[in-house]
């Protein structure tokens, strides 16, 4: 068995650390088999997984192992002199994975650029921008629980590798033969970025501001224990706003141990916060992810607090922008929006109302990132979003920045309260203009090799057979593997293991997670009320999950 060999091979190397080969010879035989069944893939999203021994892990080896192939790609290509920015969370070993692939460029002369203490992931995207680097590393799992780890990585204009830069890498990982020869070294190539950079990238969010009126609204303000807490609150306070923090949830926490989850998509990361929030009668709860590059929100309306999904607020967000922009006399000219596949056409409906060029890409920050470089001399960037909680305001940045987030929807927070309106307000006067959008995503988890056989089986199936509901006929297709479409992208995409079926008033996506062991269901109705589309989708979403069951 591949697995038993790869274990002892593991388990008898001579350069292998102590506490690593305690760890090895603890693991029950379905634990070997899980750990050393395949290497941890690098995916055009980077690597993502549990930690622990074994070739699919997430441990200093594997980091040697991915980082060797950045370090040979780099050379290959002569791009190995401008040097590398690295940042890190606030997840166990993050720290010292970000040292060791310091190390390991070390090692093959390419200098990096490693911050000092734990920073979020659009501060990294900067940092590659603003030293001039070839590459940017950042080690993160986002949300994942506190047992994994990750690593992204960025090219030279700050965003995420595109498909053709990420299969290169991935080909020069999948070339070295021995994960154990890996040398390192610690010498004057890494270069520690210091606190002092933290004013040149906040500086940079200042300009967004829009409207600088009274700074009433009263905001409450959580990292979940990740990086956000570094630089946000500070910031906030600085701006002159009213903000509070959250302080059992500002530790630097890898356990997470104050919040029942580090997703802010989730309602039960609230729940801490809002009883603080009750207390101090704020008009509006923000949330960051780990490494801040997703945020969540709940305002106050009607003496409850309302969560604001990843489509309302980019939607919000959006519209503030293009509305102020009109009544300030300085519309943005062949400006553009960007989007995702599964993130809702309200969008779309305001892009298009204001002039705004509308590029769909497929689920991923990276390829919107990707499209701002490919249109920056085509286009006026206006604006780019996902549905997981994911937006970026400006394009200083290349990928989904929080920061900039939190800073705009403090100054709309202020901005309608004087107005005597909540954001729940603007909401709904948005829903009134444009038409009532209801979006719901399932999350069906599948852990293991089971499920990933699970999950390539039931996207076969629909693949081949179709999706066939009761009460309503499929109008369209759009399949981006085969790249068979029935309404055709404005832009070309990559293929991608992913079905959209469109409906009369209504569409419906599946797609596997590219970050975690789950198969997603998005749908997104556009209806005359929030009860009639809540009722349907909920009606339409029990008919696929028994389809799922007979699969």
């Amino acid at each position: 068995m591949l697995h038993i060999e790869r274990y002892k091979a593991w388990l008898n190397e001579k350069t292998l650390d102590k506490e690593m080969k305690l760890k090895l010879t603890q693991l029950t035989e379905s634990e070997i088999e899980e750990c050393f069944y395949k290497e941890l893939e690098f995916g055009t999203g980077g690597l993502r997984g549990l930690m622990g021994p074994g070739t699919n892990r997430i441990n200093l080896y594997t980091i040697r192992k991915v980082t060797q192939g950045l370090a040979n790609y780099l050379l290959y290509h002569n791009k190995g002199e401008k040097g590398v920015a690295i940042s890190y969370d606030n997840r166990h070993n993050s720290q010292a994975y970000a040292l060791e692939a310091a190390k390991v460029l070390a090692q093959n002369n390419i200098k990096s650029y490693i911050f000092k203490r734990l920073r979020p992931t659009p501060m990294l995207s900067y940092a590659v921008r603003h030293f001039n680097a070839e590459a940017g590393i950042m080690i993160t799992a986002s949300h994942n629980p506190k047992e994994y780890n990750g690593y992204k990585v960025y090219n030279h204009t700050g965003a995420q590798l595109n498909e053709k830069e990420a299969e290169e890498v991935i080909d020069f990982i999948n070339k070295i033969e021995n994960i154990f020869d890996i040398k390192t070294k610690e010498n004057d190539l890494i270069h520690w970025i210091d606190e002092s950079f933290d004013s040149i990238y906040l500086n940079e969010v200042s300009k967004n501001q829009i409207n600088d009126g009274y700074k009433t609204a009263k905001i409450v303000y959580s990292p979940l224990h990740g990086t956000g807490g570094e630089v946000i609150p500070k910031f906030l306070k600085e701006q002159g706003f009213d903000v509070y923090v959250y302080e059992s949830q500002m530790t630097i926490d890898p356990n997470f141990s104050q919040t029942e989850s580090s997703n802010p998509e989730e309602a039960k990361a609230y729940e801490k916060v809002i009883e603080y929030a009750t207390t101090i009668h704020a008009d509006i709860i923000l949330l960051t992810d780990p490494d801040a590059d997703r945020l969540g929100i709940a305002v106050w309306h009607d003496n409850t607090y309302h969560l604001i999904n990843g489509h309302q607020t980019a939607s919000m967000m959006l519209h503030y922008i293009l509305e102020q922009g009109r009544l300030k006399g300085t519309p943005l000219q062949k400006g553009c929006v960007f989007s995702t596949i599964v993130t809702t056409d309200l969008l779309k409906d305001i892009a298009e109302s204001y002039d705004q060029t509308f590029i769909t890409t497929l689920t991923g920050f990276k390829y919107i990132g990707e499209q701002i470089e490919l249109t920056k001399n085509t286009y006026t960037y206006t604006f780019g979003c996902e549905e997981s909680y994911g937006s970026l305001v400006s394009s200083f940045v290349r990928d989904k920045d929080a920061v900039q987030a939190v800073y705009l929807l403090s100054e709309m927070a202020c901005f309608f309260k004087e107005k005597q309106m909540t954001l729940f307000d603007y909401l709904n006067q948005i829903y009134d203009q444009y038409g009532y959008y209801h979006e719901y995503t399932e999350n069906i988890s599948l852990k293991g090799l089971e499920g990933v056989k699970k999950i390539a089986k039931i996207m076969n199936h629909y693949r081949e057979n179709g999706l066939n509901l009761k009460k309503y006929p499929i109008y369209q297709l759009n399949d981006y593997q085969t790249q068979i479409y029935e309404i055709k992208p404005v832009v070309k995409l990559p293929k991608s293991n992913v079905l959209k079926y469109f409906f009369k008033d209504f569409w419906i996506v599946l797609r596997p997670s590219g970050t975690e062991p789950k198969l997603k269901i998005y749908y997104s109705m556009k209806a005359n009320s929030s009860s009639h589309a809540k009722k349907e989708i909920e009606n339409i979403n029990q008919e696929i999950l028994k389809q799922i069951e007979n699969i």
